[in-house]
């Protein structure tokens, strides 16, 4: 099954927020996702134990680092879509659930700053690809970003990270209410009510366009791989 890691050295890159949003879109489309929250603070299994819930999701902890790849493996064996929310710091559990990715998704914010930290991740991915001898797919997706001024900084984003072939999301998360609203009621988009937050049908638009454009991706992968191996055959 589908391995999605999200990773960022970067604390409020939106890495959570953005697994999250991915995650219960997935949950809504009958799928069977597990989210694996592998981040200390452990924002996404307080929004359960806070009462969150939603049909088609589950929600793992890992706290060791040496037991990711158990978690990950358990957890694909029961689920169509293992998420798996790492910490910043690149320790053994990141490099681990790197390695074992069928995507990485590297949440940044558009600025010369969080590019430098984005470009961390980046070369971890690198290092694995090198270690495991196989391509591992990686893409940025730009975050907290204004939903009405559309800013030209992607291309010198781009440029900054020193990689212009560098994949990139075309869809970008958008800084809305609703995003944080999930978390403060303990709900998802599909639940939140138009009387408890502005905005929400932008934002669910925003959700699934995100989700539709890493299915996309997902698809056009394993479409590579289908073709490698007849190749080979």
């Amino acid at each position: 099954m589908p391995v999605i890691v999200f990773a960022s050295p970067k604390g409020g890159a939106g890495k959570t927020t953005s697994a999250f949003l991915l995650a219960t879109e997935l949950a809504n489309r009958n799928m069977n996702v597990t989210i694996i929250d592998a981040d200390p603070n452990h924002p996404i299994d307080n929004w359960m134990k806070r009462g969150g819930t939603t049909d088609n999701l589950h929600i793992m902890t890992n706290d060791n680092e040496d037991s990711i790849l158990d978690d990950i493996d358990n957890a694909a064996s029961q689920s169509d879509f293992v998420i798996v929310d790492l910490e910043g710091t690149a320790n053994i559990a990141v490099v681990y659930a790197i390695a074992s990715a069928d995507l990485v998704i590297v949440p940044s914010q558009r600025s010369t700053l969080d590019a430098g930290e984005a470009a961390k991740a980046f070369a971890l991915v690198k290092d694995q690809t090198r270690v495991t001898k196989r391509e591992i797919p990686v893409a940025l997706l730009l975050t907290r970003t204004s939903p009405a001024i559309r800013s030209k900084g992607l291309n010198r984003m781009l440029e900054s990270l020193g990689a212009n072939k560098i994949a990139s999301f075309i869809v970008e998360i958008n800084e809305r209410e609703a995003f944080k609203a999930v978390f403060d009621h303990t709900c998802t988009l599909a639940q939140l009510e138009h009387a408890q937050v502005s905005g929400l049908e932008k934002a669910r638009k925003n959700s699934a366009e995100f989700a539709a454009e890493a299915i996309q991706k997902l698809g056009s992968l394993q479409s590579k791989k289908t073709k490698k191996v007849k190749g080979a055959a």
